[in-house]
């Protein structure tokens, strides 16, 4: 541009119009073929305003966007739209006047006016809000990855976080090139394999004939943020790779529910997928196929248009919503897999056959400190809380508690994990209502991977998107062996859990195909599909229209839970008729005494049909083996749990022995025998002292004194300033976009009254704003100068913000500190900034306490 265009201010591009006989030097780039990173044009460090995404999202998808001098063309209207609007806006007119003339006549309340009219307006700002992200999201597609970041910058490419996620532009490259293409295969997969479910499970509630009438794709293709190849622990005969996968697209969807018309607009997905090569070859495609599947539930948002959207029966919308986003988890979200044959040299069984890695057995304990919801006549009253436990499409539900926001409600399930890298359990809790939605009390995550490292973690979770609450949840981790003799060891362990749904095993079933099914009706063929069930969990196979022989292809996962009295049942039906075409059961106990418990592709005689009728299916039964647990971290946890207390008097040294199995024994004198820890002068002049000097007394000198005084004298001295020193750990995760504080213990508060000895409790703050969305606080101990917390507490906060936050702690105290009055025993304020705070390990250190500071 000339310099004068220069010198001006810079200004959105929603905003920036280009008159004709512009006098600009260079030609003007549709955002349809954005430009390379070198010529991309300088934008505003903020972040695009849903104007410009809008803008740009209209300009990329007009027609000859790039050959007329105007920045907009109008579409020209017929008179048959014009007619239909007139007529839409009279109908609206007269549905107005008349609601108001009929509470008028009917003597209602004013409340029958109100209450729809303040619904209209929430329900029109949240589709203006969701569909101002669509338009951000599309425009991101449509541009280059440069202008990605700058459109995204709360939500960066996975490669800009990751070290190990490596950029995939020629990826990209290669999808919007064969993005034309695909429609084929999305419309094959949407018809016979999402279509029929959806229509499954609306006729749940009464509302039959949904099918899809046009998908059209659109022309925006998928966008790949980052590439990760696994080339550690990976089997050398498939190759893993995972894929950021962020999806805005143009499509044009119509369907039809009864006599209704729909339709699906603005389809958005984000999330991680995987893609398994497996089984390697020898000859060409080298590849023998693949499975593609999410390994979380993503994020999935759409827009629904057409008669479903506008006449808004209640709860029609959302419940059609509902069930897609479910259909397309059922299909695509772990453990459900997409699998592609690419060779026939491969056998269906090794491409599509369930193989679990392990399972996760889930205690939800209890929560405590949730949000009241509830609104009773003197205000704000409790809530009736119940909490959602997801694993992948895997989902459970608790049971309802009502009334109390410390509720306790001792649920437990079981999730079969077939990934664990990357997958994440999530709990999320609600506030019950009986008369509209259910309200958010708060959301927690844990990687699973951390739980197979450890083999069991307790631990209370602070809950997200919470003002404040905590849940309280066990996990424990299973391996799966083949070996028989292991199962009396689960099924002993299940027993004393006394609960009567765990599992003892998880049986793998392949559904391959059928041969020879009779007739359902005469001279015209079945439309067979297969129901398998062990106890009460069913699963069925998709229906095959006109085939008496028909192949399904298709693997399931059952829990079992004791396979020496339960079976396998499976019938197949006629879709048309309903009639049982066909049957057979089978005994777990047989496939125990099977070499390695496997069954692979055996033909067996189907009862109650042909005599020539047969099913083939494969079974793998495996038995649950409790994971290793990290005994060293056992060992120290208990350590830790005899440090804890300083004025209750417990049992000497044989009794402490009596509670400490030997194999802890043996492990505690090791651990002290290979980290002697020895006295060491207080560090002067210094805030951060390393953890690593938190004890002058080896681990074996505890044992031999008494428990009375039990917790060593860890810091001599109470810090530069006298006030105490506190030991904190801080982690972010930039995966999850989270920060971890663990406030461990506070070690020589100074007395200052002996009389009077401080009751001390620890608050957190995020600066700038101390806002009392970021407070978190500790509980209070009473009467403690070294009081012990080791209590935890989660921000979520983005990579770019935290460079510029400080973590604000203060230690205050109840009674007894300061003859002024002030509560505040000591504070500081860390930057989170530091590099070591991003690491795996994170900051753990010691913090010395220092004087009262002004709020600014």
């Amino acid at each position: 541009m000339s310099d004068t265009n220069a010198a001006e201010p810079t200004v959105p591009l929603a905003d920036f119009v280009v008159p004709p006989n512009s006098e600009l030097e260079e030609p003007i780039v549709p955002l349809a073929q954005p430009p390379k990173m070198s010529e991309t044009p300088a934008l505003p460090a903020a972040t695009p305003t849903a104007t410009t995404a809008a803008t740009a999202t209209s300009t990329a998808t007009a027609p000859n966007a790039g050959n007329d001098n105007t920045a907009v063309a109008k579409p020209s209207t017929s008179s048959e739209d014009s007619i239909f609007s007139i007529i839409y806006s009279v109908g609206k007119k007269v549905a107005i006047v008349g609601s108001i003339y009929l509470v008028g006549y009917m003597g209602w309340s004013v409340a029958w006016l109100i209450a729809p009219v303040i619904l209209s307006v929430a329900r029109d700002q949240l589709a203006k809000t969701s569909e101002k992200k669509r338009d951000i999201a599309k425009a991101s597609a449509l541009a280059s990855e440069k202008d990605v970041i700058l459109a995204r910058i709360d939500e960066l490419p996975a490669w800009v976080y990751f070290p190990d996620v490596e950029r995939a532009e020629w990826l990209n490259k290669i999808l919007k090139q064969v993005w034309p293409n695909a429609n084929h295969f999305a419309r094959t997969l949407v018809k016979e394999t999402i279509e029929p479910n959806v229509a499954l499970a609306l006729s749940q509630y009464k509302m039959n004939g949904f099918r899809f009438d046009r998908i059209i794709l659109g022309t925006i293709p998928p966008r790949i943020g980052g590439v990760k190849i696994y080339d550690k622990n990976v089997d050398r005969n498939e190759i893993i790779m995972d894929l950021d996968l962020f999806y805005a697209s143009d499509c044009d969807i119509n369907f039809y529910l009864g006599g209704m018309k729909g339709g699906i607009k603005d389809f958005q997905i984000h999330g991680w997928v995987r893609v398994v090569m497996k089984p390697l070859i020898r000859s060409m495609p080298l590849v023998g196929g693949l499975q593609i599947f999410f390994l979380n539930n993503p994020n999935i948002d759409f827009n629904l248009v057409g008669v479903i959207d506008f006449m808004d029966m209640p709860g029609l919308s959302d419940l059609l919503r509902r069930i897609i986003v479910e259909q397309i988890g059922n299909v695509m979200v772990l453990p459900n897999k997409l699998p592609i044959s690419l060779s026939d040299e491969v056998s269906a069984v090794s491409l599509k056959m369930p193989e679990p890695e392990g399972l996760l057995r889930i205690h939800v304990v209890e929560a405590k400190n949730l949000m009241k919801k509830d609104i009773s006549v003197l205000g704000k009253g409790k809530s009736d809380p119940y909490a959602i436990v997801n694993v992948g499409a895997q989902e459970f539900r608790t049971q309802i508690i009502d009334n109390n926001v410390n509720p306790k409600w001792d649920y437990w399930c079981e999730a079969v994990v077939e990934v664990s890298q990357r997958a994440i359990l999530v709990l999320r809790l609600f506030d019950w209502d009986r008369t509209s939605d259910d309200e958010s009390l708060g959301r927690a995550s844990i990687d699973i991977s951390s739980v197979i490292k450890k083999g069991v973690l307790d631990t209370w979770l602070a809950l997200e998107d919470a003002k404040h609450g905590d849940l309280h949840v066990r996990l424990q981790w299973y391996k799966l062996t083949a070996d028989p003799n292991a199962l009396q060891q689960i099924l002993l362990e299940t027993q004393l859990l006394r609960v009567t749904t765990m599992s003892s095993a998880v049986l793998s079933v392949f559904i391959d195909s059928a041969r020879h099914l009779k007739q359902a009706r005469a001279n015209s063929k079945p439309d067979p599909y297969l129901v398998c069930s062990v106890n009460k969990q069913k699963k069925q196979t998709a229906m095959i229209l006109r085939d008496d022989s028909p192949v399904w292809e298709q693997g399931f996962t059952f829990l079992v839970t004791n396979p020496n009295n339960e079976s396998l049942n499976l019938k197949i039906y006629d879709q048309k008729t309903g009639n049982d075409i066909g049957q057979y059961t089978y005994s777990l106990s047989t496939l125990l005494k099977q070499f390695n418990m496997e069954v692979i592709q055996q033909p067996f005689q189907l009862q109650k049909s042909g005599p020539e009728s047969r099913l083939y299916m494969s079974l793998s039964l495996r038995i649950l083996k409790a994971g290793e647990i990290d005994n060293e971290s056992e060992a120290l946890e208990q350590i830790a749990a005899l440090q804890r207390s300083t004025s209750v008097k417990t049992p000497d040294t044989p009794a402490l022995a009596s509670q400490i199995s030997k194999d802890d024994q043996v492990k505690i004198k090791r651990l002290s025998a290979e980290t002697p820890i020895t006295e060491e002068e207080p560090v002067k002049s210094t805030t951060i002292i390393p953890a690593s000097a938190s004890l002058e007394k080896p681990i074996s000198e505890l044992a031999s004194s008494t428990l009375t005084h039990r917790m060593p004298d860890t810091i001599s001295t109470a810090g530069d300033h006298g006030l105490g020193r506190i030991q904190l750990t801080i982690t972010y995760s930039a995966q999850r976009q989270k920060l971890d504080v663990t406030i461990h213990k506070i070690m020589n508060i100074p007395l200052r009254d002996p009389s009077s000895i401080p009751d001390p409790y620890v608050k957190l703050y995020l600066l700038p704003g101390r806002s009392k969305e970021s407070k978190r606080k500790t509980s209070i101990i009473k009467d403690n100068c070294n009081p012990v917390y080791d209590a935890s507490f989660e921000y979520l906060i983005s990579i770019a913000e935290l460079r510029h936050t400080e973590l604000e702690v203060t230690v205050c105290t109840q009674k007894g500190f300061l003859s002024s009055g002030s509560p505040i025993i000591g504070m500081l304020k860390i930057p989170l900034d530091d590099s070591e705070i991003t690491t795996p390990a994170g900051l753990k250190s010691w913090f010395d306490l220092q004087p009262e500071l002004k709020h600014e």
